[in-house]
């Protein structure tokens, strides 16, 4: 009884853990947004996008697709 307890607290708070990371990474998008970068037209339709696609996917609970999208439009802006 112990074990499944632990089984699914640690469950749980992973996938809370992986919650929080997406609007982390959706800030970090809209921050480098706001500087207005040097992006070809293709390269800001892409990023807009992927941060749409993102933030849709983890208002739906799909937070590892969410962090593998937003890590894309991440990945384009050059942010670490």
């Amino acid at each position: 009884m112990k074990r499944l307890f632990a089984v699914l607290a640690t469950t749980l708070f992973a996938g809370a853990a992986l919650a929080f990371h997406c609007p982390a990474d959706m800030k970090k998008i809209d921050a480098a947004l706001a500087k207005s970068p040097k992006l070809s037209e293709a390269q800001m339709n892409d990023v807009k996008k992927y941060r749409a696609e993102g933030e849709t996917l983890h208002k739906s609970g799909k937070h590892q697709e969410s962090v593998d999208t937003l890590a894309k439009a991440m990945k384009i802006l050059d942010i670490k």
